[in-house]
């Protein structure tokens, strides 16, 4: 069966987790993607490492689906092989410091020159202005682009979030921008540039929060458990913030991850109050209506707690979900890892390394009917350098060899 983007060539200059992401996301859709490297290969290959000499988790959660070359693209031969790869491809995609491709000869225009087809995708940690210059982590872009400042509790410091919403978060944005533009180039023939910073994502991906700002102008935001309100946006530690209030409740036998996250809606009070074995509060004046129970949610959720806290979470789900009342467990990493139900929809599966045996990943959330995946294990650094520069470049095997000596490879 032929796969989405079956015949899209990417180039993938990027390294650690925001472009690694975006390009493994393509090669999972069909892309051809062609993973370049320094010849000391990516840096998350040795980071974090469980096994020694061995490529990390890190990289090959990351770069499942690809090929691997090495290049020197400081070198003069590396800059004429590079130029060659991009008049070749469909997409390039570069995660690297403000203007580092610019300084190796590859500016915008001279891309367009070699390619006018191509799509050029950079991922940066901020857009222009101030903050261009700042190097960019997956928690300096929570903090800067709102994230940090609304997560955790009024009293807490600010928090980061375990999701990975300033690296992978610009992946998937990233990924959206590079099929659009490839959509784009059907009917003008022409590729263009992608351009997504961390912050941005971050930002997108917290606009209720900046929804929640505006509002703030009129008046304390009722949804939100806090007591006091000044003219930012507070932290609300695990209420929703939006129209079906919501809180995590503690569950037998009141381990770190006993938890059952409940939302409590107009419909679903009835039942829910009877559940916790306090039915007269569906018709309590001071109870039945969303408007009256707003400014008592800290003591409604108290009292589901006491409720849910003596009954193993499987059991409060159970419960609430026979009476129709919204609500999920906190499961942690190892129950995920092991949920049979993420194994059967493809998100968790088992791949075959060459040297560090089998490992567990993440599969495509992306499901097409017509586009299936097969995860495949990320390349060892440069293994399909002869398949690239021979088979496809149409370098002999002499000159592979000079290169390699030369360390061009």
């Amino acid at each position: 069966m032929t796969r989405a983007l079956e015949g899209v060539r990417v180039l993938d200059m990027t390294h650690v987790q925001s472009g690694p992401s975006a390009t493994q996301l393509l090669a999972w859709l069909g892309a051809d993607v062609v993973k370049l490297e320094a010849p000391s290969g990516d840096i998350t290959r040795r980071q974090l490492r469980d096994l020694p000499e061995v490529d990390s988790l890190y990289f090959t959660m990351l770069n499942c689906n690809k090929r691997s070359i090495t290049l020197n693209v400081k070198s003069g031969r590396g800059k004429e092989i590079l130029t060659e790869l991009i008049r070749r491809s469909d997409v390039l995609v570069e995660n690297f410091g403000p203007g580092a491709v610019d300084r190796m000869g590859f500016t915008w225009q001279r891309i367009q020159e070699i390619n006018p087809r191509v799509v050029y995708a950079s991922i940066k940690g901020f857009g222009a202005g101030p903050y261009t210059g700042f190097k960019a982590y997956e928690v300096v872009a929570q903090a800067m682009g709102g994230s940090m400042a609304t997560t955790g509790f009024e009293d807490g410091p600010p928090l980061a979030t375990g999701a990975q919403i300033g690296d992978s978060g610009t992946g998937i944005h990233a990924v959206a921008g590079i099929l659009a533009a490839l959509f784009q180039r059907e009917s003008t023939g022409r590729g263009q540039r992608v351009d997504v910073a961390m912050q941005h994502a971050v930002l997108n991906l917290c606009r209720v929060k900046l929804r929640d700002q505006q509002r703030l102008a009129h008046g304390p935001l009722a949804e939100y458990p806090n007591e006091d309100f000044g003219d930012e946006v507070p932290r609300s530690g695990n209420a929703s913030g939006g129209g079906q209030p919501g809180w995590a409740v503690k569950c037998a036998p009141g381990g770190p991850n006993d938890y059952v996250y409940v939302i409590v809606q107009p419909v679903g009070w009835q039942p829910l109050s009877a559940l916790i074995g306090r039915p007269e509060l569906a018709d309590d004046p001071e109870w039945a209506t969303p408007e009256a129970r707003l400014p008592r949610l800290g003591k409604m959720f108290q009292l589901i707690e006491e409720w849910s806290s003596a009954l193993p979470k499987w059991e409060v789900l159970e419960r609430l979900n026979a009476q129709g009342i919204p609500c999920g467990p906190i499961l942690s990493i190892k129950e995920i890892a092991e949920d049979e139900s993420l194994a059967a929809n493809g998100m968790i599966v088992r791949v075959e390394h060459p040297e560090r045996g089998t490992f567990t990943t993440v599969g495509s959330p992306l499901k097409l009917s017509d586009s299936p995946v097969d995860v495949v294990t990320s390349p060892l650094l440069g293994e399909h350098n002869e398949e690239v520069y021979v088979g496809e470049l149409g370098l002999d095997d002499e000159e592979l060899r000079l290169l390699k000596t030369d360390g061009v490879i």
